[in-house]
């Protein structure tokens, strides 16, 4: 397993961000992502999209994108506070350290947080150890 620290450098590559700071977070299960101005479509065929803008517009890596997303997923999240919510589930690509994985991550408004993005322990397990003592690891 690799050890990484409390921070670490990540990118979307298929999203167009780059270089952003995640938390890693072994407290919580699943991974968050923020996002803003979501919006459930139902299209004249029947199905359903997404669509939203990733961080906002105060954030240095914010490129201002509408993104439509077609496979997605709802999922009821026990947050931080211990209040329950639905939050759509998106699985995609990240790029951490010098390898890429497929993941899913949880959209929701994390504009009160200090990361935009956390990745949780389904993501970590059996694959990475933290050290919670450093940051940027994966970027030494």
């Amino acid at each position: 397993m690799i050890t990484i620290g409390r921070k670490e450098k990540i990118d979307l590559p298929n999203l167009g961000i780059l270089g952003l700071t995640a938390k890693i977070d072994t407290g919580a299960y699943t991974s968050a992502l923020h996002c803003h101005h979501i919006v459930e479509e139902e299209m004249p065929d029947g199905t359903t999209r997404l669509r939203l803008e990733l961080l906002d517009p105060y954030h240095p890596n914010y490129n201002n994108k509408l993104l439509i997303i077609k496979n997605f997923k709802k999922k009821k999240v026990r947050s931080s506070n211990g209040k329950t919510q639905t939050r759509y589930v998106v699985n995609l690509l990240v790029k951490f350290g010098d390898s890429n994985f497929k993941t899913h991550f949880t959209l929701t408004n994390r504009s009160k947080m200090k990361y935009p993005i956390l990745l949780g322990r389904k993501f970590l397990r059996n694959k990475f150890i933290v050290d919670v003592s450093k940051i940027f690891l994966l970027n030494s």
